[in-house]
């Protein structure tokens, strides 16, 4: 029995210091910048989508255009 309460007592102590560690804080902190760099991304994309609609159109219309344009013989 005294073997059982001294491996829960080494185990509740190994959680203590784990818990303590700044490690989990380091994780919070990445996922903040992470979260702060897709919400730019999202503005800029938003402001230039009127943009990037119209550069998809072009080439959209450059693949259609050589797509024609293959096995024409030209």
């Amino acid at each position: 029995m005294e073997s059982l309460k001294a491996k829960v007592n080494e185990r509740l102590l190994k959680l203590a210091v784990r818990l303590q560690s700044e490690r989990g804080q380091n994780t919070v902190e990445y996922l903040m910048m992470l979260a702060v760099i897709v919400g730019v991304i999202l503005v800029i994309g938003k402001m230039f989508k009127p943009q990037i609609s119209g550069i998809f159109n072009q080439i959209m219309g450059m693949i259609s255009g050589a797509a024609s344009t293959v096995g024409s013989g030209n």
